[in-house]
């Protein structure tokens, strides 16, 4: 457990905010791979591809906390709202290139593809789900919901990384190991949740 210690000693003296904007460094480069042909011949799909699957890969890392925790003894529990924040950011820019730059603002035409189109259904499911999480993530509507009504509402978490998974295979054609990758590990973090506690090495002294 020294390993654990000395992570969790060092997690609590890291300041959350420079994280962020780390955490947003991907975003000018992406724009600017875009630009300049780096994204392939298609670069706003590229540039739509990478934003979306950021988002999904932070999703999945403030999945992973937990398992963490209970199963490692590494307490990074105060690093997953800025990697819940990060992932909406992630997601609503993944949002706005398929709006602005994608469908050129022709709401009719966005509406249709909204219903009749199941990997933009369930993106845009995705997406709604998440705007409660992101508008609670903070410390009055903790205190105004009660930490149990914010743990139930947070919950949606695995319903919105779930629809993540669901969108990426639906959009890539033909079947591909990468979507199915991310899903199996998103079921596995999920699982892992369910193992009684007592089996945890952390709560039986190991």
């Amino acid at each position: 457990m020294a390993f654990a210690d000395t992570i969790n000693s060092t997690a609590r003296k890291v300041p959350t905010w420079p994280l962020y904007i780390v955490g947003l460094l991907p975003v000018p480069w992406l724009f600017y791979l875009a630009q300049t042909g780096g994204l392939g011949r298609e670069p706003i799909k590229g540039l739509e591809h990478e934003l979306g699957l950021i988002a999904l890969q932070l999703l999945i890392a403030g999945l992973a906390i937990t398992p963490l925790r209970r199963f490692a003894g590494l307490n990074l529990i105060r690093f997953r709202r800025m990697l819940g924040l990060l992932a909406f950011t992630y997601v609503s820019l993944h949002l706005a290139v398929w709006v602005v730059l994608d469908m050129n603002l022709l709401w009719g035409q966005m509406w249709n593809d909204i219903w009749k189109r199941p990997y933009i259904t369930v993106g845009m499911a995705g997406f709604l789900v998440l705007v409660p999480l992101a508008v609670t993530s903070n410390a009055a509507s903790l205190r105004k919901l009660g930490a149990a009504g914010w743990r139930k509402l947070h919950k949606l978490t695995y319903v919105a990384v779930i629809l993540g998974a669901m969108h990426f295979i639906w959009l890539v054609k033909g079947i591909q190991l990468e979507p199915f990758t991310y899903l199996a590990a998103i079921i596995a973090l999920l699982a892992l949740r369910l193992v009684p506690k007592w089996t945890s090495p952390v709560r039986a002294g190991t």
